[in-house]
């Protein structure tokens, strides 16, 4: 049987998306007020979906206490009241939108994870805007 099991966090975090190679007055245009050069932040809500078989010795698929720990360690004291453009390294070089915050978390999580199980990361920016992501194995 395949199931699959989620855990829910959230973290706070500060952002200005803008493009360094764009006018002032484009990345106005593209990123309006979240172009804020001053930053702004956000509540955002994660939930981590781990997906394969159950293990017949454990009735897991995973032990929702390591995988609370790996969000933890790898996601929440990282990127908790952080400015995501200026304290996290994988954001010196990538606007950090929704949909790359995304990235990076899955980037940071799929290695700790045994390599039959798979990970779906969905993140909410507001209680309405949310990003889905799970790894370079999606149909486009």
């Amino acid at each position: 049987m395949i199931v699959t099991v989620s855990r829910k966090a959230h973290f706070n975090a500060a952002h200005r998306l803008f493009r360094p190679d764009w006018s002032e007055e484009k990345n106005n245009q593209v990123f309006g007020k979240c172009n804020n050069p001053n930053f702004h932040g956000h509540n955002y809500e994660l939930i981590a979906s781990v997906t394969g078989p159950i293990d017949p010795d454990t009735g897991f698929v995973m032990d929702v206490k390591i995988l609370k720990d790996l969000i933890k360690s790898e996601i929440e004291n990282a990127l908790d009241h952080k400015n995501l453009n200026l304290d996290v390294p994988e954001f010196e070089l990538l606007n950090p939108t929704a949909e790359n915050i995304a990235v990076v978390i899955y980037n940071r999580l799929k290695p700790h994870l045994a390599q039959e199980l798979s990970l779906k990361i969905t993140l909410y920016e507001t209680p309405r805007n949310f990003v889905t992501y799970e790894g370079l194995n999606q149909q486009a």
